[in-house]
């Protein structure tokens, strides 16, 4: 199994600087390169609260967790992190945090599951794209039977994809005959509706088109506004919020969030840190990635 290498590692562990006896939240475990850096930091004393959507995800943690000797020191939770307050308040109680991390980036693991639909180079695999893992046919449900102006908006709205009405028509078109069922069928449709000139860019002709519908499947956006607004309430005075994500959407969220919480938040990332050309080398999935951090004032 390839190995998953966390984005900006060290630029995280020196903004959060964890210490022994510290709390921390992880809000998207992922491969858990987070996790378990600042893990090994806070223990034995010190406690790290990583949550995710994907059951896979905790049974592999839970399974490298048995391996270390701070065990105790990590709690693992199977939930969206929407529900940031409520998990914190179950298992933290009242205890205020000394910083929360977000990646909003796909792991290895997901793009390399056959059984869900997330990268493009699986062709026979569902056309499921929930981070939930539950079989959800949610990702199919929309490019099945969404009115085509609605296919049109989640393409062009969280895709930014420049042929997003092209696309939505051959679909409409497509699933007049036949149900759209695997990420196959997907690509040949979107390589379709695309002029030959931009089927062989740097970029996968079908990269927007799956950005747009994972995000749609999931309410990314939604739900990262929902857990910034929650996350800012939980920390401790000078405790930190990083959030590291790889499209311009997740950016302008966090970024205009930032902002319009300078009375709560010194922001410390006037702009976004990005990855040195040394990772991008190392680790080409980083290339996009954008880090911004705030510091909690403790009004």
């Amino acid at each position: 199994m390839q190995h998953h290498i966390p984005v900006m590692l060290k630029e995280s562990i020196e903004y959060l600087n964890p210490q022994k006896g510290k709390y921390f939240i992880d809000c998207t475990l992922g491969a858990g390169g987070y996790s378990f850096a600042i893990l090994n930091k806070v223990a034995p004393s010190g406690k790290v609260l990583s949550i995710d959507l994907d059951q896979k995800t905790i049974e592999n943690a839970k399974n490298k967790i048995k391996k270390t000797k701070f065990k105790n020191n990590l709690i693992l939770v199977n939930d969206n992190f929407k529900n940031l307050s409520n998990i914190a308040e179950k298992h933290f109680k009242h205890k205020k945090v000394d910083g929360i991390i977000f990646d909003l980036g796909l792991s290895s693991d997901q793009l390399l599951d056959k059984d869900r639909g997330f990268s493009f180079q699986n062709t026979n695999s569902p056309l499921n794209m929930d981070f939930d893992n539950n079989d959800s046919d949610k990702t199919k449900f929309i490019v099945n039977n969404y009115p085509e102006k609605e296919l049109v908006k989640i393409l062009k709205n969280y895709g930014q994809e420049r042929f997003a009405k092209k696309i939505a028509k051959e679909i409409v078109f497509f699933r007049k005959r036949k149900e759209i069922k695997t990420v196959g069928q997907l690509v040949k449709i979107i390589k379709k509706s695309m002029p030959v000139k931009f089927r062989y860019s740097r970029i996968h002709f079908a990269t927007r088109s799956f950005q747009a519908l994972r995000i749609a499947t999931n309410n990314e956006l939604e739900n990262l506004e929902l857990a910034l607004s929650q996350a800012i309430n939980l920390l401790k005075k000078k405790g930190k919020i990083i959030v590291i994500s790889y499209h311009s959407l997740e950016d302008r969220i966090v970024k205009h969030f930032f902002k319009d919480h300078q009375n709560l938040c010194k922001i410390i990332t006037k702009k976004p840190i990005v990855p040195s050309d040394e990772e991008v080398v190392k680790n080409h999935s980083s290339r996009s990635a954008k880090m911004r951090v705030c510091e909690y004032l403790g009004l």
